[in-house]
């Protein structure tokens, strides 16, 4: 009987252990495939069918430019293991404002990145890149006007819109409240690319600016509207019209991107391992926080940006998911708010964490020196 019994035993000892086995493996392979989860980048070539946009010299139409630029902008971003491309169109045809939008927001997109070319009377020169806000100037808002006109190629966009009017202004300020959130990611973006454009492709830099596009406020993640160049240009229309040129402004887009990833990844706690960073550096861990707490000559001081918008909320923790010391700040005419105050990048690390198990999942660390904002990327590099 005893020998009948326990080859049984074994045999269900070893089932029991492949099923542990098994259960590790599949655990062990969830947990890496959420900690490697794909960054999801929509592109958006403005206008197209009817719509032509902006007209340069030799009939060159922005349409065209912008999404010849926009497919080589997608094959670079392809390449990369982690980042998935989705494109709002990929052929001449027209797509709606709304249908844009609401491609990015269905791929739940880390990026909406919407590709054009400017065009004036004179011979203006130059790239800009938008992100969504309350139109500062008339001309700011007349750039708006002319983007958003779009609409009216669209079927029933008074329904769609519910009665926005592109040629009000009052109707383009109440654009703003959706993107606020997303508001200094989309900065960060803007600014990286216009960089990018001024020290490798020699742009002359027109600036970040803010206006009350349709397109961005359609979406639910950081958004920029990228002006490559003007047309009317008759040395920027050629290098635009170019094969040469379109490439040279795919890859300075791509590079702004890829940028933007890795400054995101280091305020991001899942992402972000203070050793792998110092390694990266050819430091340690240990040196690294000693020198970011402990020098004088640093004095950074970082904290957790949970928040940003025009209300003005009082900084109980009742208004903020529980979260006790949250401080105010105001910033022009609208106020960020941040959780956290500490020269110890490990500790603001947890702050971000503990910020995030609240609800706060687009929050995100920065930093200052002597009260003024400097990069979180730069501060660890120096590090």
């Amino acid at each position: 009987m005893n020998s009948q019994l326990f080859p049984k035993i074994k045999i269900r000892t070893n089932y029991t252990r492949f099923f542990v086995f098994l259960l590790l493996f599949l655990f062990i392979n969830n947990s890496i495939f959420a900690q490697n989860k794909e960054f999801i980048v929509v592109l958006d070539a403005g206008h197209g069918g009817k719509d032509p946009g902006k007209v340069g010299a030799n009939s060159a139409k922005e349409k065209e430019i912008a999404l010849e630029i926009v497919l080589q902008v997608g094959k670079l971003l392809e390449k990369e293991q982690d980042i998935k491309v989705v494109y709002t169109r990929k052929t001449d045809v027209f797509v709606d404002l709304w249908e844009r939008g609401r491609i990015a927001n269905k791929a739940d997109a880390n990026l909406f990145v919407s590709v054009h070319c400017n065009a004036h009377n004179s011979q203006a020169r130059g790239a800009e890149t938008w992100v969504l806000g309350t139109h500062a100037n008339s001309r700011n808002f007349e750039v708006a006007k002319a983007e958003n006109s779009v609409i009216l190629l669209e079927d029933n966009y008074k329904t769609n819109y519910k009665g926005f009017d592109p040629n009000s202004p009052e109707s383009v300020i109440g654009l703003t409240l959706m993107q606020e959130e997303y508001l200094d990611q989309s900065i960060q973006l803007a600014s990286i690319v216009q960089n990018v454009f001024t020290s490798k492709l020699n742009r002359v830099n027109r600036g970040v600016k803010q206006a009350g596009f349709v397109v961005l406020h359609q979406t639910y993640m950081p958004s920029v509207l990228i002006e490559t160049g003007f047309i009317t240009n008759t040395e920027e229309g050629a290098l635009l019209n170019s094969h040469d040129g379109q490439q040279k402004f795919s890859e300075a887009i791509y590079n702004g991107i890829l940028k933007y990833k890795e400054q995101l990844s280091l305020n991001t706690v899942s992402n972000v391992d203070l050793e792998n960073i110092a390694i990266k550096n050819k430091n340690t861990s240990k040196t690294t926080k000693q020198k970011v707490t402990n020098d004088s000559e640093t004095d950074v001081e970082f904290k957790v940006q949970i928040a940003s918008g025009s209300s003005k909320l009082e900084t109980h923790s009742y208004n903020f998911n529980g979260l006790d010391n949250v401080e105010r700040a105001q910033v022009g005419s609208s106020y960020k708010y941040y959780l956290g105050s500490t020269s110890d990048y490990s500790k603001i690390k947890e702050v971000l964490q503990l910020a995030k198990s609240k609800g706060y999942t687009s929050a995100f660390i920065v930093a200052f020196k002597n009260g003024d904002k400097v990069s979180v990327d730069d501060v660890l590099k120096k590090s």
